[in-house]
């Protein structure tokens, strides 16, 4: 009798393993899902932007989000079919929460980087920008040799933290031996304004948005840089029909010059790539 116990036991344990197995199995099945039917579905994408992050994307004097990224998002899903909806996001946080599902896209300024490949899938790049040192007009900060002793501020969890830590010997040379985090650049740059800070280094294309806006006389731009870049969109790996109609957008959109319009809107001229 307790043999025949024992052995009904190991068959419904056997059988009970083989289930949850089976169910695992299906649950990893379903988040490989490519989102796109479910976007489809739903209606709309959610994209995630830091809203600070001028002139890609940030709030005019009326808090509405505006910007060259904005705009191109909205002419993109247009194309596509789907609803623009944009969440603001702690930047350092960006592919925490894409791969989490809070949002769909990382597409604010978001730079190519190897690292970044490991966690995220990217569009083809979209624009060109390099790192660039900025100090205030009278600064006697030259070139990055100059750097030496003085407090570089940068946004944290940005390409231009990942640029300036590449050279750690140059790092170490820093008053307090690294940079100073910032959660966005704008308070980098304030730092920078009232003395704290003795440069800053930033995306070129917002250092000179910023720049054109607070007065060209009050800012310097070093020859020297930590580096050029691509921009590009950030999805998740899985999404990969998701990827290939927003490429087959943005390549449609150079084609009627509907990206330069939007370009020329931003930087008096058409930089996409």
């Amino acid at each position: 009798m307790k043999k025949r116990m024992v052995k009904t036991m190991m068959i419904l344990l056997i059988f009970m393993l083989g289930a949850l197995t089976l169910t695992g199995c299906g649950e990893k099945a379903a988040s490989a899902e490519d989102a796109y039917g479910k976007l489809k579905e739903r209606g709309y994408v959610i994209v995630g932007l830091d809203d600070t992050f001028a002139p890609m994307g940030f709030r005019d004097e009326n808090q509405e989000l505006v910007g060259f990224d904005v705009d191109l998002a909205k002419a993109v899903f247009e194309r596509v079919g789907l609803e623009v909806k944009f969440q603001p996001i702690d930047w350092s946080m960006k592919e925490t929460e894409l791969n989490s599902g809070n949002i769909d896209l990382i597409w604010n300024g978001y730079t190519i980087t190897e690292e970044r490949k490991e966690k995220v899938a990217f569009t083809k790049p979209y624009l060109e920008n390099r790192q660039v040192i900025v100090v205030l007009g009278d600064s006697k900060i030259n070139s990055k040799k100059d750097l030496e002793g003085k407090k570089v501020a940068v946004q944290n969890g940005s390409s231009s933290y990942d640029a300036v830590n590449k050279e750690p010997d140059l790092v170490a040379s820093f008053a307090g031996g690294e940079p100073i985090g910032f959660d966005t650049n704008n308070e980098a740059f304030m730092d920078l304004e009232a003395g704290r800070s003795d440069a800053v280094v930033a995306d070129e294309i917002l250092a000179r948005y910023y720049i054109q806006e607070r007065g060209i006389d009050k800012y310097k731009v070093l020859g020297d840089d930590f580096g050029r870049e691509e921009y590009g969109i950030g999805l998740r790996k899985k999404d990969v029909e998701l990827l290939e109609k927003i490429e087959g957008a943005l390549d449609d959109m150079k084609k009627d010059n509907t990206s330069s319009q939007i370009s020329e809107k931003w930087f008096g001229e058409n930089i996409v790539k």
